[in-house]
């Protein structure tokens, strides 16, 4: 059914043509949604729907982490906002806490504002 479906069809077309910078804009929007969707779950007491999106938040924090390159120092200031966001994402399913999940939500939607900063004055300089 995905294979027909237009939408689908566009999104792995993008994911697959997406340069690196747009693929991390990408995941910092995929972790955002997963948030929201968690959220959402907690409020209608779907436990299981929360814990779902939590973990592919999660996920996605581990990917950035697993890529940071060390030889870099601002690599530790990515690393310690990262553990900073995974961790009131643990907290947040452990406890379904949206106030921690919200604390998450809005890191990563301030490292999102501020990669897309990053791409906006990398294509102006090119």
């Amino acid at each position: 059914m995905a294979a027909n479906n237009p939408y689908a069809k566009y999104q792995n077309n993008k994911i697959m043509t997406a340069s690196p910078a747009e693929l991390t804009l990408i995941l910092y929007e995929g972790a955002i949604k997963f948030c929201n969707l968690a959220i959402r779950a907690i409020e209608e007491g779907d436990v299981p729907k929360a814990n779902e999106n939590i973990i592919k938040a999660e996920r996605i924090i581990d990917e950035f982490r697993a890529t940071l390159n060390p030889k870099y120092p601002v690599s530790k200031d990515f690393e310690a906002v990262y553990d900073y966001i995974y961790h009131h994402l643990v907290q947040g399913n452990i406890h379904k806490d949206k106030e921690a999940l919200n604390v998450a939500l809005n890191e990563l939607r301030s490292m999102r504002d501020v990669w897309k900063e990053v791409m906006k004055n990398a294509n102006n300089k090119a």
